[in-house]
């Protein structure tokens, strides 16, 4: 039972790592830049974890690791934060390699408008929980500021694409709330979030999922470009 949440990694991350070698994929080529960007992310996730575990938001079962902890953190929180970036980046990269998933420019904009608006004024109206408001809150304001800011084209191919993954998330996700386990791998304190679960997973996981992988595409294609530009 001590290694549930590592094989959740590896088998989260097994399919995907195989195919970056596909003659047709060839996703090894920009694993350099996937893996800087999902350094850089990491971190800020990790010290969003950390934070959170002193505040008791959320808790990792001792049934569930294999005991190795790095400030707090278990070893597998620290993959998770490889893996499942890793398989969400590559599924991005394929289905926007072999598919046109480009939005129209007016509907990327309406759409990244009127979901941080909705993030923002639902992290606003329960502030006293901390899991919802800061991921609802952080969540529309790095929307607003890839799109606005950073004027990434993308946004809308990344809505679709995570659309596509919430049904592995729902299997990963779920596996790490509890589902077909005793017990829960990750614990909610339920006083810090909405109480409101698909399955047995917290609703702000969604949310929480959607700005891991955005800021992971940011950085992955930020760098993949100036690679690009580098080699000419």
């Amino acid at each position: 039972m001590k290694f549930v949440y590592l094989l959740v990694n590896f088998f989260a991350v097994i399919v995907p790592l195989l195919f970056s070698f596909h003659p047709k994929i060839k996703f090894y080529k920009h694993w350099k830049a996937f893996f800087i960007a999902a350094g850089i992310v990491a971190i800020i996730f990790l010290l969003w974890d950390f934070i959170f575990i002193r505040l008791g938001v959320w808790s990792f079962n001792p049934r569930y690791v294999t005991g190795f902890f790095l400030s707090g953190l278990p070893l597998e929180e620290i993959l998770f934060f490889i893996c499942v970036p890793f398989s969400c980046v590559f599924t991005y990269y394929c289905l926007d390699k072999f598919y046109k998933l480009d939005w129209p420019t007016r509907t990327e904009v309406f759409f990244c408008i009127a979901l941080s608006m909705g993030l923002l004024i639902a992290g606003i109206t329960w502030l006293d929980k901390l899991y919802t408001s800061v991921t609802f809150i952080s969540t529309a304001v790095v929307c607003l500021l890839l799109k606005f800011a950073a004027k990434i084209k993308w946004f809308g191919k990344a809505v679709t694409v995570y659309s596509v993954l919430l049904i592995p998330f729902l299997i990963v996700n779920g596996l790490l709330t509890g589902t077909g386990l005793e017990e829960a791998v990750v614990q909610y304190n339920n006083a810090e979030n909405l109480g409101i679960r698909l399955f047995t997973i917290p609703i702000e996981d969604v949310v929480y999922g959607f700005v891991l992988i955005l800021l992971n595409l940011f950085f992955f294609e930020w760098i993949k470009a100036k690679e690009l530009r580098a080699a000419y």
